[in-house]
């Protein structure tokens, strides 16, 4: 039976942290990231070497608020043809931007900066590579732990956290671990 992680009785991070600190690589999605919070995670992905089997692969996919989301697809004469480049050129400066915006919120500690500053130097050595998804919004949320164990070497969690403070740990959410290898290959193969 998989394991239960709503953050009220059992908190995700713990158990994310656990595991990764036994991994050698990682995939993670999620809809939205917190710069900041990265802190709780950087010291595991510090340990690998940024060669393609020795890093943390992140995918963020949405791009919109829900209520902006919301408004174009009720909006009349709305349509999805697809993205076109100037489309994922505004998307992508529209992401920087809001990443911008979260290191101007309040006043940030010294252990906030040097999380910042551990993030920019683990980006620099291919340590943690992050892909925006500019095909769809993508709201998913999937943590992949890859460790050398032969019976069970990807470990998954799958559910509603984001890869922020409050979704880790914060706030209530619903999460659960994936430990089927079938499973686990098909939401590597998946991601």
């Amino acid at each position: 039976m998989p394991r239960i992680f709503d953050n009220i009785d059992r908190a995700l991070l713990p158990a994310l942290t656990n595991t990764i600190s036994q991994c050698l690589r990682a995939d993670f999605c999620a809809g939205y990231f917190n710069l900041r919070g990265w802190k709780h995670i950087d010291q595991y992905v510090e340990r690998w070497s940024g060669d393609d089997d020795r890093r943390c692969r992140l995918l963020v996919g949405m791009q919109t608020m829900p209520a902006d989301e919301l408004r174009q697809t009720l909006a009349l004469g709305g349509s999805d043809d697809g993205i076109d480049n100037p489309q994922a050129i505004r998307l992508k400066r529209k992401a920087a931007e809001e990443f911008r915006k979260q290191l101007t919120l309040g006043a940030p500690t010294n252990e906030d900066e040097a999380g910042l500053r551990r993030l920019a130097q683990q980006l620099r050595s291919g340590k943690l590579v992050v892909k925006l998804h500019l095909s769809y919004p993508l709201h998913a949320k999937l943590y992949l732990l890859f460790r050398d164990d032969y019976n069970n070497p990807i470990i998954g969690y799958l559910g509603s956290s984001n890869l922020t403070m409050a979704g880790l740990a914060g706030q209530g959410e619903l999460n659960i671990d994936v430990l089927d290898g079938d499973a686990c290959e098909k939401l590597a193969a998946w991601f």
